[in-house]
């Protein structure tokens, strides 16, 4: 059976388009709803334009009331039905309710090679640390922020001259490849953990 995969941004949506991009032929999976926090969301319109259903729930009237702008959120993805979700450049922290709600089916990736560097600011903290290596994970969400089971990672050299912006993109081509293959072999019901040098 093919699963529906909602998938949630709040940018340009790069996955979010590999994601999308390779759903297709005998992927056991397919994309059905493409929501953001941003009604602005570059991501929003690339997904119109691919015929995938767009939501968005502002997050900026909610104030701090995360219970009531996530409640908004639940009603848009309950509507899709997915069986997967997968957070790809979601700015937002999820309260352990929500993520309760979807644990075991959300998925998201990190830039960094976790269990380093959770959190914001990943490219700049690895070069401050000197770091030989720096890449990403994609990891099954759970409450504790960026702490779930690795489903796979992919690394690139930290390069003498590195700024944080040209690690950040050398990442971000890792991210593209690795993000899509985890979520093929996660829809076919295979956890093992893959790792791309």
């Amino acid at each position: 059976m093919t699963k529906r995969v909602a998938i949630l941004i709040s940018g340009g949506g790069s996955n979010m388009l590999k994601l999308v991009e390779s759903m297709t032929g005998d992927h056991p999976a397919r994309a059905v709803l493409v929501a953001s926090n941003d009604p602005d969301a570059g991501g929003l319109a690339r997904a119109k334009t691919l015929g995938i259903p767009i939501a968005a729930v502002d997050h900026r009237p909610f104030r701090k009331d995360r219970a009531a702008f996530e409640a908004a959120l639940l009603t848009q993805l309950e509507a899709a039905d997915p069986d997967i979700i997968c957070l790809a450049g979601f700015m937002r922290v999820l309260t352990e309710t929500f993520v309760r709600r979807w644990e075991g089916r959300m998925l998201n990736v990190h830039p960094s090679l976790l269990p380093k560097y959770k959190g914001l600011h990943t490219h700049v903290r690895a070069l401050a640390a000197g770091d030989a290596e720096h890449g990403c994970t994609v990891h099954e969400v759970t409450p504790e922020l960026d702490n779930g089971p690795i489903l796979g990672q992919a690394r690139v050299p930290v390069l003498e001259d590195d700024t944080p912006e040209t690690l950040a993109a050398r990442v971000l081509v890792e991210e593209h490849r690795l993000y899509p293959e985890v979520l093929k072999r996660f829809a076919a019901g295979d956890r093992r953990p893959i790792y791309f040098p």
